[in-house]
Formats: C-alpha cells, structure tokens, sequence
C-alpha cells in the first residue's frame, strides 16, 4: 500500500453491521424507514472502521453543495457573534455549513467574495451590506441566481428579503424612557447616517423628542472604530446648557461614554442618564449597569437563517421583510426605574 490506507468503503460497514449496502445508505441519509436499534449499530460500524462519508459527491448529485455563504462587515465585533450563533442554531439542524467572509466596510471588496462565494457554489447568502453598498448589489446577486437574505442592514426600502431588528421602535423606547424620567437634552451619541441602521435608529429619535417637542438636533457623529471618540459632546457637556442624557448607538459606545464621565466626576444614572443598545453580555455586569436596547441578534440570526432555508428550497423572488421588536433593557445607567 505505500504507507497509504485503503479507503472504508460503505459496503465494508454493511458487513460489519450485518446490514445490507441499501440500509447502510439509508442510515447516512437519516431515513425513517430504519429503526433505532439498526441505526445504531450502523453508526458503530462506521465509528469502528472509520468511515467518512462523502458529502461533498453527494451534494453533488443532489445539486447542492450543502453550504450557505455569510458575508458580514466587522467579524471582530461581538454583535456578530451572536448573530451568528442564532444562524447557526438553525443550518446545523439542516446538516448546512457557513463559510464566513469579511467585507470590511467596503462594497468593492464585498462583491468579489460574494462572486468567489458562488464559484465555490454555496446554495444561498445572508448578507449584512457594507457602508456605501448601492442597491444595485441585489441585481448583481439575482444575476447570480444565489437565494439571498440581507441581514441588520438592507440596500432597498423595498427589494429584497430582509431581517433585522426594530431599531427605529427601539430608539423611540429609550427616548420615551429617558422623558418619563425627567430627562430633557438628550443626545445621540455615535456613528453616521451611513447605512439603513444608522438611519433608522436616528429616525426614531428624532421623531419620538418631536413628539415631546424636545430639541432632537444633539446628534454627536462619532468613529465607531475608535470609542475614545465623544464627537463635541465633551464641549456640549462643559456648556451653559448640557445634555442630561445620551442614547448611544451601541453597548460598546455606552460603556466607553460611562468610563468617560466616571473620570470626570459624573455618576452615569445619578448625573446623567446613558443608554446603549444591543445587549451584551458584559452590559449586565458594567457599572453601573448598563441599560440597553434589545436588538436580539441571536433571534435575528434565526430568523435570517428560516428565511434562506425556505429561499433556497422555494426558489420564488419575493422581498419579505421580518422585524424584530425592540425592547429596553432597565438597569442603573439611565437613572430610572422599568416603569
């Protein structure tokens, strides 16, 4: 043999189980029609003389690779994690692998893995678009023929299956928390109206202090890549007029904004009311504890993931859209009870 192992034929495990070759297949397919106890010995028989199914070649023959592609703009952060442990709740029961790619905030880079994607012929795309990506990727996706759902983020108000959290309710939620609460200059702190989150979390509060007829104008553009980054609200908060209170665009700006004022002397909750959104983990154990609107990417990911599925055995466009409510997370950073 050369030093080299003769391949475990699936006929070897048959014999070993005392099955014949036609119940041996059917147990790698997971078909009913065998009983547990057949199964089970099937499966020993496989374990013992090490054979490794051939998913690939029959992937093949079924016209599926049994991959999906996952094309995300910041793999580094801790959102996306979570998001992607919901999506993967649900493709592992499906026995469908993601390959995982980084677009990095740019569109042009963003377009070459999805091409790359489809040549190693992933079955469809779950998408977060990059800053700066047009409506014209989803042609460009269609032209490709890959099933594709975008995800947080979309390119279209109307084109294309979506999911992704409430963030326009959730940004209202925090609003309308913070004025129950006594607070009236309220800021938003973090990012740029760049994307459809950004714009719609922004919407939303600005919408919801006109409601109040409370000055919606403190919004505070920030690098969300650097969270030393407190835009003007320094020089706001050092005015004859401060802010009372921020909503941030995320948990990770909220914690960096509550070690800023805490070295300044500020008591987040006491002095100043500060909310973020997302819901980390670590919100719950920062201090004060953060408060937080929850944007569940887990169950966004579940959701987006349902979404493919479907897509991919019922090829019909259609342009579906699923909402996840938004709900607020009340600990001490915001000075206010859950009322």
């Amino acid at each position: 043999m050369n030093g080299r192992q003769r391949a475990v034929t699936l006929n070897s495990v048959a014999v070993e189980a005392g099955v014949s070759r036609a119940t041996a297949s059917l147990v790698l397919r997971n078909s009913p029609l065998v009983s547990l106890d057949t199964r089970e010995r099937v499966i020993a028989a496989m374990d013992k003389l090490g054979y490794i199914y051939n998913r690939g070649a029959a992937n093949l023959r079924g016209q599926r690779t049994g991959t999906i592609g996952l094309v995300l703009c910041d793999i580094g952060s801790p959102f996306y994690s979570q998001l992607m442990l919901g999506i993967d709740e649900i493709i592992v029961e499906a026995s469908i692998v993601a390959i995982l790619v980084n677009s990095a905030e740019n569109p042009e880079r963003q377009i070459r893995q999805i091409r790359r994607l489809r040549e190693h012929g992933v079955d469809g795309l779950i998408i977060c678009p990059a800053v700066g990506t047009s409506e014209e990727l989803l042609s460009e996706i269609a032209t490709l023929r890959i099933p594709c759902v975008q995800v947080l983020r979309h390119v279209s108000q109307t084109g294309g299956d979506y999911v992704g959290p409430d963030y326009a309710e959730g940004t209202s939620l925090a609003v309308r928390h913070l004025v129950r609460h006594g607070r009236k200059r309220i800021a938003f702190l973090g990012g740029r109206a760049r994307h459809s989150a950004a714009r719609e979390r922004l919407d939303g509060f600005r919408r919801t202090l006109g409601k109040y007829k409370l000055e919606h104008d403190l919004i505070i553009p920030t690098d969300l890549g650097n969270l030393s980054d407190f835009g003007t609200l320094p020089k706001l908060m050092s005015s004859s007029n401060p802010p009372d209170a921020a909503i941030c665009y995320n948990d990770m700006v909220a914690q960096s904004l509550m070690g800023h004022l805490l070295s300044a002397g500020i008591m987040p909750g006491r002095d100043f009311g500060v909310i973020g959104a997302d819901n980390l983990p670590q919100s719950a154990t920062s201090f004060p504890p953060l408060t937080t609107i929850v944007t569940d990417p887990v169950g966004v990911g579940r959701n987006a993931a349902r979404l493919l599925l479907d897509r991919i055995e019922n090829s019909s466009p259609s342009s579906t859209r699923i909402l996840v409510s938004g709900q607020l997370m009340v600990r001490q950073s915001c000075g206010g009870d859950a009322r």
